[in-house]
């Protein structure tokens, strides 16, 4: 069956006399009750801008350029040789800084 979503939308009888306050959940309702959340923990895992990160190591694995990638020098970033758009003089430009 085909529904006809442009069709105004009817609420059934029952509920079109119900105000606003009795949609509302209750302070009794089993979804209202506080997460327990050690704030201590919480606190944890946020990052400060600035914060200082002197003593921490950083560990990222770089891989070089391979045969088949290109660095754009308009963009600065390494491209598979597909977006190859142009080379002049030995300089490689990639399809988006060429548009």
């Amino acid at each position: 069956m085909a529904t006809d979503y442009d069709t105004p939308r009817t609420l059934p009888d029952d509920e079109q006399g119900l105000p606003l306050e009795g949609l509302s959940p209750t302070k009794g309702s089993p979804g209202a009750e506080a997460i327990d959340v050690d704030e201590v923990d919480l606190a944890d895992t946020f990052e400060l801008p600035g914060a200082d990160l002197s003593r921490e190591e950083l560990l990222v694995e770089i891989i070089p350029v391979q045969d088949d990638e290109f660095t754009c020098m308009s963009c600065f970033l390494v491209h598979h040789r597909s977006q190859l758009a142009r080379e002049k003089d030995g300089q490689k430009y990639c399809t988006e800084c060429e548009g």
